[in-house]
């Protein structure tokens, strides 16, 4: 996003203002303790294995490593349920964790072949590799998440995507896929081969075995002109859907307790590169988070603070390839709770989240990111059968992040969301099946590839109506 360089930094325990040439420093209420930690070996000796935000964790009997297809294979016929296949472990949700078999496919990584302008890729790819890679045969991916730290198979599975009217998520481009039952079976899957496979596979939340490999459309390596800038809220709100029009790629943050947005677009261009400068969006959370330590208790006071500190901050620009401009890094650790909203409901639902999130939680001060994404027909993603807007809403991973179940996921649901399926959510069973057309679809095709239920850890059950 972006930030009135040295405006305010902001500590745990502290804030200096810094105005002029001059500071004025202010002792402001600290921070919440760190989260206590899982141990790092549980009573049986078997290793602590966490998620990035550490709100998710196991100790799994066993971790699997496979070198390749023949091995992954091999092992998951013997392997211990349940059977759990991680990337980079950035799902909040408790889709890795398992007492059984963590299987990691890092050593599965890289682009093993191409047709025509479609790659074949190993999905322990990391999306942040997976650029340069595709950028020396010229070619990259239409669109890329916020982050690219995910592996391409934790993305396909989750169905994480990124922003642009016109452009599906990660699955969207996949035509076909090599799937990895929990027997060891192997099965090529496309539109024309295994086509129920196929459309379950694509998004399936590793519930049906562990995909290998994919073959994925590319485009050419276009240079982007991606421009940052802060705007009213209020006039945020009444561009977006002309920006959404008029970019290749276009979303806006809404920053409560500040009366302001900050906004993103990338559009093809021809013109020398400009480089990105260095990462500022730490700065500006930590600019956030001191207005909120610092001036918390009156919601007022803290809205003008923002706004004078951050409304004079000049526009950033920078050309580059799109696989080094699209995402971003993210160090600050968070939980997050995302929907995908019809686009007709998209800005009425984020304007009510920003006005409850104004007037009952005071504490929270990250971002509300809010994206457009085109449609596909994948069984499970939430984009099936039209597009949809979607709006996310995050907590320091030190905070208390409860009211996103109280206040915030009604919203969601009232507005006909569907959550993604990576991030916090309380869905499960009938109320899935009401806004999924193919649910059962999907149950039956897994029943066929996983009847002993070997892939499902306790929270898939749940979230299947299997319990």
């Amino acid at each position: 996003m972006i930030t009135r360089r040295g405006a305010l930094i902001a500590g745990g325990t502290g804030a200096a203002v810094v105005a002029g040439g001059g500071a004025a420093y202010v002792v402001a209420t600290g921070d919440k303790p760190e989260p206590p930690a899982p141990a790092s070996v549980n009573a049986q000796g078997k290793l602590l294995w966490r998620n990035w935000s550490g709100v998710q964790h196991a100790y799994p009997a066993a971790r699997l490593a496979p070198k390749d297809e023949a091995e992954l294979a091999e092992m998951l016929g013997r392997a211990q349920g349940p059977i759990r296949p991680v990337g980079a472990g950035h799902s909040f949700t408790a889709l890795a964790p398992t007492s059984g078999t963590l299987v990691s496919l890092d050593a599965m990584a890289g682009i093993v072949g191409w047709e025509g302008d479609q790659a074949i890729v190993r999905t322990g790819t990391r999306l942040g590799a997976l650029g340069p890679l595709l950028a020396e045969k010229g070619r990259a991916l239409p669109n890329l998440p916020d982050i690219n730290k995910q592996s391409l198979g934790g993305a396909l599975g989750t169905a994480t995507h990124g922003t642009g009217q016109t452009i599906a998520a990660i699955h969207g481009d996949v035509t076909g896929l090599r799937l990895v039952t929990p027997t060891g079976r192997v099965i090529d899957a496309d539109r024309a081969t295994n086509p129920e496979v196929f459309q379950a596979a694509r998004v399936s939340l590793g519930a049906l075995g562990v995909i290998s490999q994919v073959r994925i459309k590319t485009g050419a390596n276009r240079r982007l002109r991606r421009h940052v800038w802060l705007e009213p809220f209020d006039e945020a709100l009444a561009n977006a859907e002309a920006r959404w029009a008029q970019h290749r790629n276009f979303e806006f943050f809404a920053v409560p307790f500040t009366g302001l947005a900050a906004n993103i677009s990338h559009d093809e261009t021809d013109d020398p590169v400009l480089p990105r400068g260095p990462d500022q969006d730490t700065e500006f959370l930590e600019a956030l988070r001191g207005l909120r330590n610092l001036l918390g208790f009156a919601t007022p006071l803290r809205k003008a603070a923002a706004k004078a500190l951050l409304s004079t901050a000049k526009p950033e620009t920078a050309v580059d390839e799109g696989w080094k401009l699209l995402s971003t890094e993210r160090p600050v650790r968070f939980n997050e709770m995302e929907f995908h909203l019809p686009v007709e409901n998209q800005l009425k639902a984020l304007a009510e989240v920003v006005g409850t999130i104004e007037k009952e939680r005071p504490d929270v001060f990250f971002p509300i990111e809010a994206r457009r994404i085109a449609p596909d027909d994948a069984w499970l993603s939430p984009f099936h059968g039209g597009a949809r807007g979607s709006v996310a809403v995050h907590a320091y991973y030190r905070d208390d992040f409860s009211f996103m179940y109280q206040l915030i996921e009604p919203i969601f649901r009232r507005y006909d969301g569907r959550p993604h399926w990576g991030k916090l959510h309380t869905l499960n069973g009938g109320q899935l099946a009401a806004i999924y057309p193919r649910w059962k679809d999907f149950l039956d095709v897994r029943q066929d590839l996983d009847p002993e239920g070997r892939m499902l850890n306790p929270y898939l059950k749940g979230l299947f109506g299997l319990t």
